[in-house]
């Protein structure tokens, strides 16, 4: 049996895990657990950046510490990564040559005016919206903005390259960067070209289950494999391996993603769609909606002083709002309404609003987003989901739980382990070195620590949405609300760089603090 050192470098920390299928923990096979955190920043204009250099320390020294915690020797490394985040560096000494621009960075919204254009273009291509939270915006708004030399990349390349010195990503994360013909499987060179980037510097698509090289960095030389975007990691290691299972992680945002099989079905919604994994020859696809602010906006709470921590959010809260209703897009509107611009509303403050009613508004808000992506999800699929899977630090809120289920309308049943990220990426790993291994099999089994029945009806829950989606409304900046999908028409026959200014505001990428 194969031992996984399994590493979910996340946007606020990296988590490592010594997975160990015969360890008898309940089923997970967890053995050790160290977790680094790590710091954004958060800059004005909507910026938000990380040092590499922290990033890796972090990974390293997680990584390190589980095994030392484990007391057993690891065979293979399995790496989780948070996605669509991007620097450029040099790809002979692997030094950085700017700060890591964030998945939540929205300066590059004039990168996509730019190519407003190909909008459409590219949402068939790719099955994503022309929208900074993918990578291909942010690497061109870097190369914009100064940074000429080098490569540039997502994070997980730039980290495996200095574990194993390979250039490479994996083919979930790739599909996040609306650089890639979704339905190939591969770069496209027509996007590419749109924003203005070098077809040369694109790392090699590994599949999830395959053998990217080897470390030492960790104890003994061994294999690097389960290379895995982080939401369709908790995906994977949730179970949801056939079309129409669907789960959704709280972590920094809420992210719902519901399995398509293997077909990739372009949303009439809003959503986007993505490579789930790829795996065993296989590539299933998964739609996918994002809420940018989940466990950031409980951390805004803290920040105010409404609650001391996460942890007191049940006993803060109100059992009922007092009408008070809270849009909580601190970073932005995602799908559907793909409105970075948009900015946190309270609706419904009186003076006899308290404190209470201001937390339990921020959960039914986070929960209300989440419904919306459910309603769109049962769309895509031609039908309602009939169980929502979830996981994510959040979850331990029963307040966040409960509102989550009767606005959703659906049974929510909590992931017993708060590793499924983690999890996922250690059970590809496995399939890596063990060919006759089954998903099913990779995949640890598991019953809900908890689940949470609807009690709302649904005409409650229904006039509830219908009072947020107002409040949403009322959010959103005076402009009309652009088609997700863009303009039907083909790509510009320009299709190099649109926009070679500045951003606004922006300053040179590798001179920022």
């Amino acid at each position: 049996m194969t031992t996984v050192l399994a590493i979910d470098q996340g946007t606020s920390g990296t988590k490592a895990l010594v997975v160990d299928p015969e360890a008898q923990d309940g089923g997970s096979g967890v053995v050790a657990v160290a977790e680094v955190p790590v710091t954004p920043d958060y800059l004005p204009g909507g910026g938000v950046e990380q040092d590499p250099a922290q990033l890796l320390a972090s990974v390293l020294a997680a990584g390190r510490q589980a095994v030392a915690a484990a007391g057993r020797p690891v065979h293979a490394v399995a790496l989780a990564n948070q996605g669509e985040t991007v620097l450029a560096w040099d790809r002979t000494t692997g030094k950085p040559l700017s700060r890591a621009v964030s998945w939540q960075d929205s300066r590059s919204q004039r990168q996509c005016d730019a190519r407003a254009d190909a909008a459409g273009w590219v949402a068939r291509r790719t099955g994503l919206v022309l929208n900074p939270y993918f990578s291909a915006p942010k690497m061109a708004w870097l190369r914009e903005n100064g940074v000429r030399e080098g490569v540039v990349t997502t994070t997980d390349t730039w980290l495996l390259h200095h574990l194993t010195g390979a250039y490479v990503t994996d083919a979930a994360t790739a599909s996040r960067s609306l650089l890639l013909d979704l339905d190939a499987v591969d770069w496209d060179p027509g996007l590419v070209a749109l924003f203005g980037l070098d077809p040369a510097e694109l790392p090699r698509i590994t599949a999830c289950d395959e053998v990217a090289g080897t470390t030492a960095a960790f104890g003994a030389e061994v294999p690097v494999a389960g290379l895995v975007v982080d939401q369709q990691a908790a995906l994977f290691g949730e179970g949801c391996l056939t079309a129409g299972t669907a789960k959704c992680t709280y972590g920094t945002g809420a992210f719902l993603l519901a399995n398509t099989g293997e077909a990739a079905v372009r949303s009439g919604s809003g959503l986007t769609t993505s490579v789930a994994w790829r795996a065993r020859g296989a590539t299933p696809y998964c739609v996918d909606g994002q809420v940018y602010t989940a466990a950031s906006a409980v951390r805004w709470l803290t920040e105010l002083g409404l609650v001391g921590s996460a942890a007191e959010l049940d006993e803060v809260a109100a059992a009922d709002a007092a009408g008070v209703v809270c849009v909580p897009s601190f970073a932005g509107l995602a799908a559907p309404w793909w409105r970075s611009e948009a900015t946190a509303s309270f609706a419904g403050l009186t003076l006899a609003s308290r404190r209470e009613h201001l937390v339990l508004a921020v959960l039914q808000g986070v929960a209300a987003q989440v419904a919306e992506v459910t309603g769109l999800v049962a769309a895509d699929l031609g039908g309602p989901l009939t169980r929502l899977r979830v996981d994510g630090g959040l979850t331990r809120s029963r307040t966040l739980m409960q509102a989550q289920a009767d606005l959703a309308q659906v049974p929510v049943d909590v992931y017993p382990s708060p590793h499924a990220t983690a999890l996922g990426a250690a059970a590809l790993a496995r399939m890596a070195l063990e060919p006759e291994l089954p998903a099913a099999d990779a995949v640890p089994r598991w019953t809900p620590g908890r689940t949470y029945e609807p009690r709302w009806p649904r005409a409650r829950a229904e006039e509830f949405l219908d009072r947020w989606r107002t409040a949403a409304g009322a959010a959103l900046p005076r402009q009309d609300a652009p088609d997700p999908a863009g303009t039907d028409g083909p790509p510009p026959e320009n299709t190099g760089p649109a926009d070679s200014g500045s951003a606004d505001g922006g300053q040179a990428a590798d001179g920022r603090g």
